[in-house]
């Protein structure tokens, strides 16, 4: 029995050192990241075909996603404000619901997905073949043309594609309301805009470069970081979306705090 407790105790404490310790790793790479990204030379190139890959590539798959998300709101949504005699409040509430929480949370998971482990598994693919060691022996600086393209591109794209699917999200919005009724698209865009204040767009808005942060920083650092052996390279896919989307929603949950405490 002793013995039992002893190794619960000790695999309890292995578990909690490795946690702290990853932690302590992803902080010195993030410094390291804000110490690489204000010296130059600048890879204005890698960044700009990172932010094609990362933006116009996601595009359809946000496009899809952001049309479901408005179109499934206002048809799960309208039978419950019908009850109520509420129906004329659909598109205010479908408007809310996407921009606050739905959209940048959906979007930012769906590019954690993609996009945090195809950064993973990209790296960690270079890493296990040496690449990286080939690029450091011919005076390119890995870290600056690898990581702080991909992250500040992921920075940059990932707030874009929430707005685009607050957008296709709002379109969805309206035939959702048009399958079951006829309201003219400019009074729902009336209602739309009315509805909306600062208060809920600049909450929303700030937080997804934090999700595009992490999203990008997260990946870098799986795949930079990976051990040697092809194994490896899925493992380090893997744990980025995993570890990406959780602090998707960690990030989410300080925001809305602290939006309810200053605004």
């Amino acid at each position: 029995m002793s013995n039992t407790l002893a190794d619960k105790k000790e695999s309890i404490t292995v578990y909690l050192k490795d946690n702290f310790n990853d932690i302590g790793e992803v902080t010195l790479f993030a410094t390291r990241f804000f110490r690489e990204v204000l010296k130059p030379p600048y890879e204005m190139k890698e960044f700009i075909k990172q932010c094609y890959i990362i933006g116009y590539k996601s595009l359809p798959l946000v496009t899809i996603t952001g049309f479901i998300m408005g179109l499934v709101l206002t048809l799960q949504s309208r039978p419950t404000l019908a009850k109520f005699g509420a129906e004329s409040w659909l598109p205010s509430m479908v408007a809310l619901s996407l921009i606050r929480e739905i959209a940048p949370v959906i979007t930012a998971l769906i590019c954690a997905g993609k996009v945090s482990s195809g950064i993973g598994a990209e790296l960690g693919s270079m890493k296990v073949t040496e690449q990286i060691d080939a690029m450091e022996v011919s005076a390119i600086n890995p870290f600056k043309y690898l990581v702080v393209t991909r992250i500040l591109a992921t920075t940059l794209m990932i707030p874009l594609l929430v707005i685009y699917s607050d957008a296709i999200g709002v379109i969805g919005g309206y035939i959702g309301i048009n399958i079951h009724g006829d309201v003219n698209l400019y009074r729902y865009l009336s209602q739309v805009l009315e509805a909306i204040t600062f208060s809920d767009i600049f909450p929303a808005t700030m937080k997804t470069f934090f999700f595009g942060f992490f999203i990008g920083m997260i990946g870098c650092f799986k795949g930079y970081n990976a051990a040697n052996g092809t194994e490896s390279v899925g493992k380090a896919a893997n744990s980025a979306v995993v570890t990406a989307s959780l602090s998707i929603f960690i990030i989410d949950m300080i925001a809305v705090q602290l939006t309810d405490l200053f605004l």
